[in-house]
């Protein structure tokens, strides 16, 4: 029951910190450690190899879409039910929907090996950068499941009220990721497989320990003999379609930054992407930590009708995005030659290209966090149809866009430019929708 209470307390900074807290520190430290892999690969394989693994990015993406999709529309299905003391059917739903994401993990697998030699072969890249993106993919395919399962137990214990737990669980992913990393690529000498498979151990540790939380009938959720319901199934996947979008677009779009940067600069363009998208992804991290944190509270009001806890919770949120928007904007500019100078040397000339790109997309973090937690709110009202405009417009479209004219207009300093222009599109669609919806949900 002391779950239970957490929502039942007043909405206050403190109140809501003790949520997105430990969110926002486990989304950053996994962004974090995703940055070390990085570094490890380009410090001790090279730069052909750090483009690599953005070049694998597009079908780890298709991979994990299914999953992000369940796992995010599934919180919020079933902490609904949970708000409408429905407390044993949300059990069953939860017992199910993990058992769904076991078979599609099994089955995206088994896809990721079907499509990797033909997309790698067909993209005309040199026989090195060639050979290490099917090296990187073959071994990262092997932990699909748990990797599946490592993103929804984030979710659920969360949602459970063990957002701590989560976070120790992440940390000890991320230092065991750390460690392993160094072991197989310098000591083993296992290449850039080593560091796949030292980002797949490191995963495997919120799954493991998700298991065994979820099993424990004093958590919240526990697993329960499941009832498969397909109205839950497809109420899950219509709430967290946006958040699939997303992925798949991301890898869409990564793989056209990639064509791009190919065509005009060739792979040290590549390697100069990666590394910009290492330092947004560290900045987002941030708003998406603090949106998965207050998404169980805005289902949980939104269930038992509270509009004015409910209003008070956006209220905050939008405030402290802001602040945390002008704070990165400011280091991420400030810092990039820093920055950029931990994955190449300062006499390559990816450094200076990275520089430059960081610079310019650094403008993006004033919008990002806006529309991240836009469309992760609307996803938390259940209203999966609105997050999924907001996240492929703002993924898609305005970026697709962006990528096929400004590149042509301005040459690379168009690439660099695409990202802060679609984010503003985007947020100027999430406004519109926001106050659009304001009076149907009471925020």
């Amino acid at each position: 029951m002391e779950q239970k209470h957490a929502y039942e307390k007043p909405v206050t900074v403190k109140h809501i910190l003790a949520f997105a807290v430990p969110t926002i520190a486990m989304t950053v430290f996994m962004s974090f450690y995703t940055m070390v892999d990085g570094l490890f690969v380009s410090n001790l394989i090279g730069t052909d190899a750090l483009s690599a693994i953005n070049l694998t990015a597009p079908v780890i993406q298709l991979v994990t879409a299914v999953s992000t999709m369940l796992a995010t529309g599934g919180s919020a299905v079933i902490m609904k039910k949970m708000g409408e003391q429905k407390s044993g059917e949300a059990k069953e739903d939860f017992t199910s929907l993990i058992l769904v994401n076991v078979l599609v993990g099994a089955l995206m697998c088994a896809v990721g090996y079907l499509v990797m030699e033909p997309l790698f072969g067909g993209m005309g890249l040199s026989e090195d950068v060639a050979g290490y993106c099917t090296q990187y993919l073959s071994r990262y395919l092997i932990f699909t499941i748990p990797i599946l399962l490592m993103n929804n137990y984030t979710l659920y214990m969360i949602a459970s009220g063990k957002a701590r737990l989560s976070l120790i669980c992440s940390v000890a992913g991320g230092i065991l990721n750390m460690a392993l990393d160094y072991v197989f690529i310098a000591v083993f000498h296992m290449g850039i497989g080593g560091a796949a498979a030292a980002t797949g151990l490191g995963y495997s540790v919120t799954a493991v320990v998700g298991c065994f939380v979820f099993s424990q009938r004093k958590t919240l959720l526990h697993f329960q003999k499941p009832v498969f319901r397909f109205k839950t199934l497809m109420d899950a996947a219509a709430n967290g379609c946006s958040e699939m979008a997303t992925a798949l677009v991301t890898g869409i779009v990564t793989m056209m930054f990639n064509w791009t940067m190919l065509h005009y600069v060739g792979e040290d363009g590549v390697a100069a992407v990666t590394i910009i998208m290492y330092v947004l992804m560290f900045a987002s991290s941030l708003y998406m930590g603090y949106s998965y944190g207050v998404a169980p509270m805005l289902s949980y009001y939104h269930g038992e009708q509270n509009h004015a806890k409910l209003k008070k919770l956006v209220a905050i949120s939008l405030r402290f995005i802001t602040a945390i928007s002008l704070l990165t904007v400011a280091l991420s500019y400030l810092l990039s030659p820093a920055l950029v100078s931990v994955f190449a040397e300062p006499k390559s000339p990816v450094y200076g290209l990275a520089v430059t790109g960081n610079r310019i997309c650094s403008i993006a973090l004033c919008f990002i966090g806006f529309n991240i937690f836009a469309s992760g709110m609307f996803t938390a009202l259940s209203n999966g149809l609105v997050s999924a405009i907001l996240a492929f417009s703002r993924s898609f479209v305005f970026m697709v866009a962006a990528l096929l004219i400004l590149p042509w207009l301005f040459g690379v300093l168009g690439v660099w430019l695409a990202t802060p222009v679609a984010e503003l599109l985007a947020l100027a669609l999430s406004a519109v929708l926001f106050q659009k919806h304001k009076k149907r949900y009471g925020y």
